[in-house]
């Protein structure tokens, strides 16, 4: 198990990676608990074309696919904990 810094993840998540499936525990914004999901940017699926109503990078958060709950989400990129991409398990810290 590898360890990478903050801003690694960030740039993990937010950078080139659409398309490709992966694994990110964090905790919620909303109830403070820890979340698993698997998810993959870039999916196109359910969107309007209305867009956000507010910029979630400025607020530290992601809009991902979230394969097991088959809707849009948002990780919280401040409270990342592991991610596992590609075979590979990274400890954030």
């Amino acid at each position: 198990m590898s360890t990478m810094s903050k801003e690694q993840a960030r740039a993990f998540i937010i950078g080139k990676n659409d398309g490709k499936i992966f694994t990110v525990v964090f905790i919620k914004r909303t109830n403070g608990k820890e979340r698993k999901m698997n998810c993959r940017k870039g999916v196109r699926k359910g969107v309007t074309g209305e867009g956000l109503r507010f910029d979630p990078i400025k607020k530290g958060l992601v809009p991902v696919f979230d394969m097991k709950a088959d809707g849009h989400r948002m990780i919280n990129l401040d409270t990342v904990k592991s991610i596992k991409a590609n075979k590979q398990t990274f400890l954030v810290g």
